[in-house]
């Protein structure tokens, strides 16, 4: 698979619009007039990556009926995994749950709530605080502390978010809630919980589901889970970013902000009815085009060209060189595609997580081109051919204001190297 950058089927501007998103590179996409580079990056949960950008994009997992306990430490596996859908109250982490806290595993529907509510499988940056979805209980606070927040409402148990300890130290017992009590808290970092979700992406496709991300980002458990406390809360809000950017419905007047339009759009604008035929590289006998299928850019990264819809398809064992639309079509799928461009270095490049999280080990020949750790170096990654190495484009400041506006919200400082002007592309 080649491994050059996809360039933008319609570049973004600020001057006109943003409402069409360019299409980046990734496993993804490929530049329109280059069948041979990459675009746009796949990955969490559903789809992406891709050429033609447009606008596609949580938490702890199903804490069962009953309440939704604050559960164990850091654990850095999935966040409590393992106590049922059925367990109320005291279901504790059984597997996964490492070093943290989390009660014993829990009675039937309706009994009390002990410590350690268990996440079904939730993934560790994304364990929701109290019990939120049913009966529109629950906090949704973010309480990186460990110490369990306990936020009661009706039906629906409390329950903090389990700190960050070093050894995973347990999070305080959240209170019951009623007998068919929502979904429970994770122990994790508590990155991201579905109230912060839904005010990064407030105009945001229906196909981009806070738990289509969290149950994505639960099959990449290295995800927002190495490095620093700093670089988890970079490393999400860069992704965030990305593929905000890449879907991104705004314009520099939009109500609430440019920024406030990301994963607007689930593909590539133009492209709905089928229109989009030259994504197809012929003659490729690994990844042959489909008869009556198109491989425009899909998904949060904007997913472009049969040879990655085949590549990607392998990696998440999902056929998408036959079926394509589900990048479209499936929420799960949709993150999975971001979140796999995102996750895997496609040499020379190195993935955008390890950029982000203290893995980047740059050669003598980066350091010459000017790459450095930092978002600017995501997108040099995703991109780099169209949007690197002179002034930053309008693109390159669009992807920069997300950031910044997402690492606000995380509670973290941006870093250096925000932008990629002084770099050379791949």
């Amino acid at each position: 698979m080649n491994n050059s950058l996809s360039s933008c089927a319609v570049l973004l501007s600020f001057v006109a619009s943003l409402s069409v998103a360019c299409a980046e590179a990734g496993p993804g996409g490929a530049e329109p007039d280059n069948p041979d580079s990459m675009g746009a990056f796949g990955g969490g949960g559903a789809t992406s990556s891709g050429a033609t950008s447009t606008h596609a994009a949580g938490g702890g997992g199903r804490g069962g009926s009953g309440a939704g306990g604050a559960a164990g430490g850091h654990s850095q596996s999935a966040a409590g995994a393992g106590s049922g859908v059925n367990v109320a109250g005291a279901g504790g982490a059984k597997a996964g749950a490492s070093a943290s806290g989390g009660g014993a595993a829990g009675a039937k529907v309706g009994a009390g709530g002990g410590a350690g509510g268990g996440a079904s499988g939730g993934a560790p940056a994304f364990a929701g605080g109290g019990g939120a979805k049913a009966g529109k209980a629950g906090s949704a606070a973010v309480d990186p502390s460990g110490q369990g927040g306990g936020a009661t409402t009706a039906q629906g148990g409390g329950g903090g978010a389990g700190g960050a300890g070093s050894a995973g130290g347990a999070g305080s017992a959240g209170s019951a809630g009623a007998a068919h009590g929502g979904t429970g808290g994770g122990g994790g970092a508590s990155l991201l919980t579905e109230a912060a979700y839904e005010q990064l992406f407030p105009n945001r496709n229906t196909l981009f589901t806070y738990q289509g991300l969290v149950t994505a980002a639960a099959t990449f458990p290295a995800f927002v889970s190495e490095g620093t406390g700093d670089q988890r809360r970079r490393e999400l809000a860069a992704f965030l970013a990305n593929i905000g950017h890449e879907t991104t419905g705004g314009w520099p007047t939009a109500p609430g902000g440019a920024q406030a339009w990301g994963l607007h759009f689930k593909q590539e604008v133009g492209c709905e009815g089928g229109a989009c035929t030259g994504y197809c590289q012929p003659g490729d006998a690994k990844y042959p085009c489909a008869p009556g299928k198109t491989y425009h850019g899909r998904g949060p990264i904007q997913l472009s060209y049969n040879y990655n819809y085949g590549a990607c398809g392998d990696a998440l064992g999902v056929d998408l060189l036959s079926d394509p639309d589900l990048v479209t079509s499936s929420p799960e799928i949709t993150f999975r595609t971001a979140l796999w461009f995102w996750m895997t270095p496609q040499a020379p490049k190195p993935s955008a997580h390890a950029v982000m999280t203290g893995g980047y080990q740059p050669s003598p020949s980066d350091l010459a081109a000017g790459r450095v750790e930092g978002f600017g170096l995501t997108i040099d990654i995703i991109n780099g051919g169209v949007e690197c190495g002179y002034p930053s484009p309008p693109q390159v400041k669009d992807r920069v204001a997300f950031y910044e506006k997402f690492c606000q919200v995380l509670g973290v400082d941006p870093g250096p190297a925000r932008e990629c002007a002084e770099m050379e592309s791949f």
